[in-house]
Formats: C-alpha cells, sequence, structure tokens
C-alpha cells in the first residue's frame, strides 16, 4: 500500500497558514503565517519565550495546533502525522540519544523503527557514521562521546531514513567552537545536496553564515521576514554606536557612507564607532532585547 499522494497545492516544503497554539488561554504562537520553499535554509530566530519551540513542536507533530493549518512535505500535520513523520528529520537541542547503547546499536534501533530492510539499513548505517566521522567510533557507548560526537550522531540518525526536510533546534547550543564550525560544514553540505532545513539558533553569526532566509518572532508572533540582504537594505546598512552613560545608543543608516558622513558632521566625535550593520544590531532594534534574555 502506497502513500495517498502528497497535496501539490502547497508548493513549499513547509506552510504553516494562520497558525496558533494557546496554553491555559494565554496565545504562545498568535496568527502564524510563513512558508519555507524546498531546498531553502531557513533560521528562526527570538528571544526565549517567542514561540519558536513550539512552533517546531507543531510543525513536526510533537503537539497540536489550536488553530490553522501546517503543511510538511505536502501533507497535513493534522491529517497525516505518520506521512509527516517519515518525510522528516529532527534534532532537537535535548540530547536524545540513549547514552547506554552503542552509536550502532542507537542508529540500528533507530533503523528498525522506520522498518528500513536489513541489507538497506547496514548500507545507511556504515555511511551516515562515515559521513559525521564517527565511522571508528560504532562500537562505543554513547555516554563516552563528547557533546560535539553525541550530536553528530543525532545528525546521522536523523538522516538515516532519508528525510526530505531536516528540523535543527539549537543544533550547536552548548559546543565549543571548533565543534559548532564542524557540524556548520555538515549542515550546508546538506543543504548542497538539497537538503530543505528549518533551523533555530541562540547564535546570531550562525544563522548569518548558514541561512537564505531568516524569520524572527517575538511573543508568538513573526515580526520580520527576509535574507539578511533584505533586512539590512530595509533597516539600514551603517550604523553609529555612541556610549551614553552606562547605555550604548545605535542609530541606522541606510549605507556605512552616510554612516561614516553623519560622524564628520559632529563637532564632538569621541565615543562614536561606525560600522557595518549586523543580524544582531537588526535583532534587538526589532525586540529591543538581545537573544538570549
Amino acid at each position: 500500500m502506497g502513500f495517498p499522494e502528497a497535496n501539490h497545492d502547497y508548493m513549499g516544503a513547509v506552510t504553516l497558514k494562520n497558525v496558533s497554539k494557546i496554553y491555559n488561554n494565554i496565545p504562545v504562537v498568535d496568527d502564524l503565517s510563513f512558508e519555507i520553499k524546498s531546498g531553502e535554509m531557513f533560521g528562526l530566530l527570538g528571544p526565549n519565550g517567542a514561540g519558536k519551540s513550539t512552533t517546531i513542536r507543531m510543525t513536526i507533530a510533537l503537539t497540536r495546533a489550536t488553530d490553522g493549518e501546517i503543511i510538511v512535505a505536502g501533507y497535513n500535520v493534522r491529517q497525516r502525522p505518520d506521512l509527516v513523520r517519515r518525510s522528516i528529520g529532527v534534532v532537537l537541542q535535548q540530547t536524545s540519544v540513549d547514552a547506554d547503547l552503542t552509536v550502532w546499536e542507537n542508529l540500528e534501533f533507530h533503523g528498525r523503527m522506520h522498518h528500513i530492510p536489513v541489507r538497506d539499513r547496514q548500507q545507511r548505517i556504515d555511511r551516515g557514521l562515515e559521513y559525521v566521522e564517527l565511522g571508528d567510533r560504532r562500537k562505543d557507548l554513547v555516554k563516552t562521546l563528547s557533546g560535539g560526537m553525541k550530536r553528530r550522531l543525532q545528525i546521522a540518525r536523523a538522516l538515516l531514513h532519508d528525510p526530505q526536510i531536516l528540523f535543527l533546534d539549537e543544533p550547536t547550543v552548548g559546543l565549543d567552537p571548533q565543534n559548532r564550525r564542524r557540524l556548520w560544514e555538515i549542515i550546508r553540505d546538506l543543504n548542497r545536496q538539497g537538503m530543505t532545513v528549518l533551523l533555530t539558533s541562540h547564535y546570531m553569526e550562525e544563522v548569518e553564515f548558514l541561512c537564505d532566509r531568516i524569520g524572527i518572532m517575538d511573543g508568538g508572533k513573526l515580526i520580520e521576514l527576509g535574507t539578511l540582504a533584505e533586512l539590512k537594505n530595509k533597516y539600514g546598512e551603517g550604523l553609529a554606536i555612541e556610549q551614553q552613560g552606562d547605555r550604548l545608543e545605535s542609530k541606522f543608516f541606510p549605507t556605512l557612507e552616510t554612516a561614516n558622513t553623519y560622524l564628520e558632521s559632529l563637532p564632538n566625535k569621541i565615543g562614536i564607532t561606525i560600522r557595518e550593520s549586523n543580524l544582531e544590531d537588526i535583532f534587538v532594534k526589532l525586540t529591543g532585547r538581545d537573544l538570549d534574555e
């Protein structure tokens, strides 16, 4: 028996349409709508409590939306969560591999859960371990692995059943810079191969480096959406930063040149820095706070 035909009225890999989630009469996600294109690397940013994790949990069929429609890989999440789960790979922030099993046993168990035939399963496990550079650790207990290795194992497991879309919720949190960069390389390579990726992150430079488009959430709502170039064009590519008492005040300018012209016009230039704006500047302007607040 084959899969029912996907709904191709939705051209994107992921579509959220007027999605809300209410807990105790409080909207955690509020009328959220956006689309992720097939093959796109999409970043979802927001301060703590913005609704990012709840959005991902609804999209991967771990919790049900109160209202609205979510389509993933052509399937309605509410109607066919089973087919959505077969179409996606998920790496959540919490380490979810079994520490008391070996690296190989974790992947073997996952492969059996997805009913991958034994010969194909062994080939996929071997290929996946080599891809994330854990081939020499296949017999080791997961509890002996470093944090970076555990996260790479999670990625290998998420890819084992050949998903169309990969969901990464804070995939590099708590990792040292070297392991974080190694994961960036893996994620970018997967995307180059055609994998659609939804990424949430607390690291602005991670989103700048990896993502094609960025959605910014605050208070359960999507407050901005676009490429980094579009956001900088909208809010300003130049920035003047001035120390005022114990605070830093920022002023955006259309270009770095106009920011420098502004500086030259000031009779007192002490304590003022001019530089190119970045994603973090725009985020703080929109939300009024840093990402980890």
